[in-house]
């Protein structure tokens, strides 16, 4: 691998931390991003005289690379990545490229929905029961950074369907898939199926004593794996005992059972609410019972667990009112959840980047939970054309200001304002976390 040329497309934290990794195993490395980075990111290829540009890609020098290691934002179909692909170069993900180089034991965590909650409570799980254990993938510090500047015996990766994509010898040694619902099928050619392929390369490479831990009640899944036949041993979730169940839920308690252990706890002592939270929290109890976390233990992690910011995040109650941050949702599916779980009238604040939505999987409890709806875009003219008619009192926002203020208004003593997009955040804000600290800041000034 020495003297290779890697080129590494996208200067954000995981391109930055592929740098930092391949400069110390003796590749030849060029860092290119079409945008401009952080401060802190050009400081550190520089202090490391890494080569690097920003502004715009030098084709010619992009094309001379022996292997790519593409950002997950990037798409193929952009024209560069057609010339990259054409000229049959190796595109991997950072993932991939990280992986070469540690032996720790890989956990991953992938689905639509709950995958940074999950992958933060089984982190804090085993973190809790004192292994060393590092956090990385779509969250936290770059896996790549970690590798090269730490020395952790196991990781917890939260993995994108596009982080997925780049990965072809990488191998999970408890992969989990929480869910799959329809998301980004604006860079799916609109295909679930492509999606739906992306997400199943959880489980590329896996043999027979490595696990795979899946939802059973989703019939996306259950249809890939009859048709993909994963070779891993597999231990499935879901709401009732079967036969094939390693988790579930019985009379107000989750029970998790593997060959080795056995475990019960009380429903009501999970630190995380609502349903979706029942199902994360198996998940996670599978992985600690094989990683042979302790009965005890584990219950004292998922009774004090303090959940994912801008995740269903309680804001503030103002005269009355709880205002609830779940700027996360960036999908219609993550918002069902949201709605599902609310116990009082709702003034619903969505909007936002649409990436192909349906937003028919919401309409049901819209139009039983909610009392206003506050569309919050630049372009809100699909959400229009679907909700119009359906909720009696609707109106527009151009600021986060504008719908908090808006909202102050319509709400009811006893009520719920709601932040949940079903959007990505791109059209108005930086990006999800800048869009739910923007409704914190406006909460708290009311």
């Amino acid at each position: 691998m020495k003297g290779e040329r890697l080129v590494i497309l996208g200067g954000g934290e995981s391109g930055v931390g592929t740098a930092i990794l391949a400069q110390q195993k003796g590749l030849e490395v060029f860092l290119s991003d079409s945008g401009t980075l952080r401060a802190d990111h050009r400081e550190t290829l520089c202090s490391r005289q890494i080569a690097f540009e920003e502004g715009g890609h030098t084709e010619e020098r992009v094309l001379q690379a022996d292997e790519i290691v593409k950002s997950p934002g990037i798409p193929y179909s952009t024209p560069l990545m057609q010339k990259v692909l054409a000229k049959g170069i190796r595109v991997i993900s950072e993932i991939e490229f990280a992986g070469r180089y540690t032996n720790a034991k890989m956990i991953c965590i992938t689905g639509s929905n709950g995958k940074t909650t999950t992958s933060s409570l089984i982190w804090h799980i085993l973190r809790s029961a004192g292994l060393n254990v590092g956090l990385a993938g779509n969250i936290g510090k770059s896996f790549a950074r970690q590798v090269a500047e730490e020395n952790y015996d196991c990781y917890v990766l939260e993995l994108s369907s596009f982080q997925l994509e780049g990965v072809y010898d990488f191998k999970a040694d408890i992969a989990v898939l929480l869910n799959i619902t329809p998301d980004h099928l604006d860079r799916y050619d609109h295909q679930l199926q492509h999606y739906v392929d992306a997400k199943m390369r959880i489980i590329r490479n896996q043999k027979v004593e490595d696990a795979f831990i899946y939802w059973i009640d989703d019939p996306i899944i259950t249809r890939e794996i009859e048709k993909l036949k994963p070779a891993a041993t597999c231990y499935p979730f879901g709401e009732k005992k079967t036969t094939a169940t390693a988790g579930y839920i019985d009379n107000g308690k989750m029970y998790i059972h593997t060959k080795e252990h056995q475990f019960d706890m009380e429903l009501e002592l999970l630190a995380l609410e609502g349903m979706h939270n029942v199902y994360n929290s198996l998940a996670s109890g599978i992985v600690a019972k094989l990683m042979d976390i302790s009965d005890e233990q584990l219950r004292s992690s998922l009774a004090d667990f303090r959940g994912v910011p801008h995740r269903l995040e309680k804001v503030a109650t103002v005269r009355g009112v709880q205002y609830i941050n779940d700027s996360k949702a960036t999908n219609v599916n993550s918002c069902w959840y949201a709605l599902q779980s609310m116990r009082s009238r709702t003034v619903l604040i969505l909007g936002g980047t649409d990436k192909g939505n349906d937003y028919s999987e919401i309409e049901e409890l819209v139009r039983t939970k909610v009392r206003a709806l506050i569309f919050l875009g630049a372009d809100n003219s699909k959400l229009h054309a679907f909700f119009d008619g359906k909720v009696e009192t609707i109106c527009d926002a151009s600021s986060m200001e504008e719908a908090v203020n808006a909202a102050y208004r319509l709400a009811q003593k006893g009520d719920t304002v709601l932040l949940s997009p079903c959007c990505a955040s791109f059209d108005l804000f930086k990006n999800y976390e800048d869009r739910g600290d923007q409704f914190r800041e406006c909460v708290r000034k009311l």
